[in-house]
């Protein structure tokens, strides 16, 4: 059963990566089309949604990244919580290689990006942007190459990503964060309370987490903290297991159900449509000299050299100390191509970005960084494991 939900977990994400890359060539094609104005106009539409003469009023933009992005933050938070409890997150021996090498992920490419970032004022800010991974996209990749890369590969990308996944989560509640509302904070931080006592209570019905999840996501939104980290709260209170007789998983788990039910939205919803919205950078009058800028210079960088080396490098120290072991039967040059693969950052790099900048100038600059960056590592990632695996099998029927 483990591994039917694991295979159509990859199967999900792969094909979610395909349709992701769609939305981004989409999204290009439109803001460098006549059509661009209505681009522009549809993700400046003011949407409101107010009951009794009180709600929200936000840009269509800020309802896909504030909004739609806490789904988004949802799922990664309710995989996180199964992998730690009983997948390849689950005991320090499965989460040691892929641990090193998240933190390894995320250390190289910040060093990298702040290198060439820090000859221009305030650009230092960025520094997170190229240290994320975007599951999607890089599962998307070894789908294409089939049975070129083994299985043990796969996995540890997944739960590389994840572990990635849940740094980046820190790295926006620590330092993307402003403006903090007290009042606010406080009605978030009972939302959350009563979620977890939802959980004590052994409540195994979704309605009423998904109703104070609600609560809690206005609540955040209104207090500073950026509004996504609400689904990371209310996935880490959904119930995997019960209360009772020892821990064990429950029979129907709120926190399964929930997760196979957003699987399909996310993937093929909302993450394209994140794509669609942040990925139009208008070509028109941009010189190709713009990419040696400090920050687009830095992301393209860091996700392509950063990433590769800070992975590759982990994992190199970590199986020859040995403090953990190389994914069976995976030879070092597949996973060099898998860590160049790492380098795709762009959902949750352009999510950070966001984040990070919000002037026009820089938005253009972080979103051809990330998009040069993110190309370049799925091309020259696909190119390595695909020569690899081919090499493998002429040495195999040579034997």
């Amino acid at each position: 059963m483990k591994l039917t939900r694991l295979a159509a977990f990859l199967k999900t994400e792969s094909a979610g990566g395909v349709v992701l890359m769609a939305a981004a060539v989409l999204a290009l094609l439109w803001a460098n089309s006549p059509a661009a104005p209505l681009y522009d106009a549809i993700l400046a539409m003011k949407v409101a949604v107010t009951a009794g003469g009180v709600g929200l009023d936000k840009p269509l933009i800020l309802w896909i990244n504030d909004g739609l992005m806490a789904v988004f933050f949802l799922l990664v938070g309710l995989e996180i919580k199964r992998e730690a409890l009983e997948g390849e997150l689950s005991s320090p021996a499965k989460a040691m290689l892929p641990g090193i090498a998240a933190l390894g992920g995320m250390a190289a490419p910040a060093l990298v990006y702040c290198l060439f970032a820090q000859a221009e004022p305030g650009a230092l800010q960025g520094w997170a942007i190229p240290a994320a991974t975007d599951i999607a996209f890089a599962l998307g990749v070894l789908a294409l190459l089939g049975n070129r890369v083994p299985g043990s590969l796969r996995v540890f990308l997944l739960a590389l990503a994840i572990m990635d996944d849940l740094g980046a989560i820190v790295i926006i509640a620590v330092f993307y964060s402003h403006g903090l509302v007290p009042a606010a904070l406080v009605l978030a931080a009972a939302s959350a309370l009563g979620l977890f006592l939802l959980n004590r209570a052994g409540v195994r019905t979704l309605a009423p987490y998904l109703l104070l999840g609600l609560v809690l996501w206005v609540c955040v939104l209104k207090s500073g903290i950026h509004a996504t980290l609400a689904g990371v709260v209310l996935a880490f209170a959904i119930p995997l297991r019960d209360a009772g007789d020892g821990g064990r998983r429950a029979g129907d788990a709120p926190l399964l159900r929930l997760e196979h039910a957003l699987h399909p939205w996310v993937a093929f919803l909302i993450m394209p449509v994140f794509a669609l919205a942040n990925a139009g950078v208008p070509l028109g009058g941009i010189s190709p000299a713009i990419l040696l800028e400090p920050v687009p210079l830095g992301i393209a960088l860091g996700l392509f050299l950063g990433k590769q080396a800070g992975v590759f490098l982990a994992v190199w120290i970590a199986v020859h100390t040995g403090a953990a072991e190389r994914p069976a039967g995976a030879r070092w040059g597949q996973i060099y191509g898998v860590a160049v693969l790492t380098g795709i950052g762009f959902t949750m790099s352009l999510f950070i970005g966001t984040l990070a900048f919000s002037d026009p100038v820089h938005a253009v600059e972080v979103r051809l960084g990330v998009l040069t960056g993110s190309v370049g590592s799925a091309l020259a990632g696909y190119a390595l494991l695909h020569l690899s695996g081919r090499r493998r099998r002429t040495v195999a029927v040579a034997r």
